[in-house]
Order: C-alpha cells, then sequence, then structure tokens
C-alpha cells in the first residue's frame, strides 16, 4: 500500500530514508533462507521467498518514488537535498539486486557445488550484515540531525561507517576464497555452470558493495556539515 510520505516530511526529512532502509534490509535479509533453500533444493520454498523479495523490492520502489516526488528542495537544514537523493538510490539498488538475484537463481535453478556451501553460506550472511549496518548508520541520522552534526553522533556514525568498510572487507575475502574453490571444481562441472556460478558470487558481493556505498554517502555528507 503506498504510504503517504508528505506528512513525514513535515515532521523529519530523515524518516522515510529509514522506512526506505527499513524495507531494503527486509528484501537482503531473506537471502539468507532463500540460499539455505536453494542448497537443500527446497525449490517450493525458495520460490516463495523469492515472491516475498520481490514484493519488499516494489515497496521499496514505491517509497524511493514517493521519496523524490515529495522531498523539498529548500530544507533548512545541514544536509544536502542531492544527498539525501543519493542515499535512496544506493539503497534502493540493493533491494534490485536481491530481487535479481532471487529470480535468476529460480529460473536457473542453480546450485552450489557442495565443497563451496559452508563459505557460501558464511558469505551470504556477511553481505546481509553489511546492508543491516548499513541500515543501522541511516537510523543515527535523526540523532546527527538533532546534535547539529557534531559530538558524540558524529563519533557514532564515522564508526558505524567504519565497521562497514571491515564488513565489506571480509566479504571481499570470502569471495576470493570462494572464486579459488570454484576455481579448483571447474573441469568437474559444465562451463555454463561454472560461468553462473562466478556471477552468482559477484551479485552477492554486490549487496556488500552497494552497502558500503550508502555508508560512503553518509560519510560524504559528515564531512560537508
Amino acid at each position: 500500500m503506498p504510504v503517504n510520505i508528505l506528512g513525514v516530511f513535515a515532521k523529519s526529512p530523515i524518516k522515510p530514508l529509514e522506512k526506505h532502509i527499513d524495507k531494503v534490509a527486509s528484501a537482503a535479509e531473506l537471502m539468507v533462507p532463500f540460499f539455505n533453500a536453494v542448497i537443500e533444493q527446497r525449490w517450493e520454498e525458495a520460490e516463495t521467498l523469492q515472491r516475498q523479495i520481490s514484493r519488499h523490492e516494489q515497496e521499496a520502489d514505491t517509497l524511493k518514488r514517493e521519496i523524490r516526488l515529495s522531498l523539498p528542495s529548500g530544507i533548512f537544514m545541514p544536509v544536502q537535498r542531492t544527498d539525501l537523493l543519493e542515499i535512496v538510490t544506493q539503497q534502493d539498488k540493493i533491494a534490485n539486486k536481491a530481487k535479481d538475484i532471487a529470480g535468476r537463481i529460480i529460473g536457473r535453478q542453480a546450485q552450489i557445488p557442495e565443497s563451496m556451501q559452508p563459505t557460501f553460506v558464511a558469505y551470504v550472511q556477511r553481505c546481509v550484515d553489511a546492508v543491516n549496518h548499513a541500515k543501522k548508520a541511516i537510523h543515527e541520522l535523526e540523532d546527527l540531525l538533532e546534535s547539529g552534526f557534531r559530538g558524540r553522533e558524529v563519533e557514532i556514525a564515522q564508526e558505524l561507517v567504519q565497521q562497514l568498510d571491515a564488513i565489506e572487507d571480509d566479504t571481499d575475502q570470502l569471495q576470493v576464497q570462494l572464486r579459488r574453490q570454484l576455481f579448483e571444481l571447474e573441469d568437474s562441472l559444465k562451463p555454463i555452470d561454472v560461468m553462473v556460478l562466478y556471477k552468482i558470487l559477484e551479485w552477492i558481493g554486490d549487496l556488500a558493495d552497494l552497502a558500503e556505498r550508502v555508508g560512503a554517502r553518509l560519510e560524504l555528507m559528515l564531512a560537508r556539515s
């Protein structure tokens, strides 16, 4: 159901961003049970989760459009409108990526080789951790505004961004491990399956990369304030 954003903006320009990142994170979080179902070949459950991810993405997209249409151009506060819009854009890409990943996996009924599964599950979880950390950082914006972008609130936000960078580094290392494992399996797999698996690793990593971009935009906003 469409959300009436106008009333929210009258109180705070940050609340819509929080609503949006909450919906985006809901889509990303479903990646964990989705891939557990895929690994165990519970395709009916995987398809149900895929539809849930798609629904969250659609709701996030509705919020994104309403934010773009409703965000006033003359907000009197230490935050540039362009920064808020860019954060919304990066957040929305996370939900889009989760939807695309789930749809493509279902379309091919792609399988993860057994020897890769433990590291793969850890990789998916860590990428979702990055999204949830970005969510936590966005939820600090309200307190940052109230403090005038000064004091302990700024330090907390900066710490969250630094932690987000560290999580993204973890996902990079896990992806390297998985690529190495996949390379060792190439001769035993169909070439098309190898290509698809490499793309799956890349797509999942995009979740963490996009979350890191949200943090980078927040960091830039802090530097300007």
